[in-house]
């Protein structure tokens, strides 16, 4: 059973900032099981308008037949989905089906953010969330791809003013993670860049296929990103965090927020999983931390001195039988003739 940990603790030093290979995953991960307290589909409410295992508030609203919209296309507006009960397991996964969608094809924001977060439902300045969170953060921003295509002549000095962004060297939009420790702000002027923990560029915006993010979480190893925009089935990966810091048993939310510009956010569906290891397969790899390898070789040592004694033992015990033996027939061996 110690070699899933010494298995994880090997790949996560391989894969900082880099991709986990899927078939690892493959390997490692036996089955899942679907957790239905943290999944949601359509309808997505009951006969009385409520969900059993979500809340939901402020100005998202429910179409039974499409989706949960956490905002509408128009300025200032925020809304969330909440899980009511937190994920107790250890490892599992997030897959978000969602739409961002507006009337204008360059100025729209501000975006939205999935949430593993300590607390839950509490509306704030950070893509519909309180700032200085706990847990994981991670966002789809937005709200800045239509600085670049337009120009200042064309922005209110209110509106352009508003939107304080630094010029960077990735394009927008972009899927960042941030894991706070309940202390550290967002910092709103500079799109999130001091606190990113990793991040990709992806048009998650107005795209004619389903758009996806998938989370992987394995407790004390890795969180995986994945998103899926450009083609049917065709995941990508977008960066993977080693050991991240997340609370023991995270909140699960969305939400959304608009400015001064807009988008409609709307999430169609959310699909959590347990994932249970295959602790045969995981196997050790050549990898496996110094303190690891010595005490392997211990417990190979022990084994064979166990083994040596237990011989030496049997062999103890037949020469003082063959003692006894001799004893007693005066020395005469059993194959001489004259005992017959």
């Amino acid at each position: 059973m110690r070699t899933v940990p010494i298995f994880f603790l090997a790949l996560a030093a391989r894969t900082i900032a880099a991709e986990v290979d899927s078939s690892i995953l493959e390997r490692i991960v036996e089955s899942t099981v679907n957790l239905r307290t943290h999944s949601i589909f359509p309808p997505y409410v009951d006969q009385d308008l409520q969900n059993r295992w979500f809340s939901f508030g402020a100005d998202a609203y429910v179409n039974t037949n499409k989706h949960i919209r956490l905002t509408r296309d128009v300025p200032s507006q925020t809304g969330w989905l909440w899980s009511r009960l937190p994920i107790t397991v250890q490892n599992f996964q997030v897959e978000v089906e969602f739409k961002i969608s507006g009337n204008h094809p360059n100025i729209h924001g501000d975006g939205m953010a999935i949430w593993l977060t300590r607390r839950r439902a509490e509306p704030g300045p950070v893509f519909g969330f309180e700032d200085k969170f706990e847990g994981l953060g991670l966002f789809i921003d937005t709200s800045v791809s239509w600085l670049s295509k337009l120009g200042t002549d064309e922005l209110s000095p209110t509106l352009f003013h508003r939107f304080p962004n630094e010029r960077h060297s990735y394009s927008f939009p972009r899927v960042m993670a941030m894991i706070g420790d309940g202390k550290t702000p967002y910092d709103q002027a500079r799109d999130g860049e001091p606190t990113s923990a990793g991040a990709c560029s992806a048009n998650m915006r107005g795209q004619d296929i389903a758009t996806k993010i998938r989370i992987t979480y394995i407790k004390g190893h890795f969180l995986d990103v994945k998103v899926h925009y450009r083609g049917w089935d065709q995941w990508e990966h977008c960066f993977t965090l080693e050991d991240p810091k997340l609370p023991n048993a995270p909140f699960l939310g969305l939400s959304a927020l608009t400015g001064e510009v807009s988008d409609a956010h709307d999430i169609i569906a959310v699909t959590t999983s347990t994932l249970l290891l295959n602790h045969e397969k995981a196997g050790v790899t050549p990898l496996q931390q110094p303190q690891a390898r010595q005490k392997g070789v211990f417990s190979k040592l022990w084994s064979l001195f166990t083994r040596l004694a237990l011989l030496a033992l049997v062999v103890a015990g037949g020469f003082a039988g063959w003692k006894a033996y001799l004893k007693r027939t005066g020395g005469a061996m059993p194959w001489d003739g004259k005992r017959f």
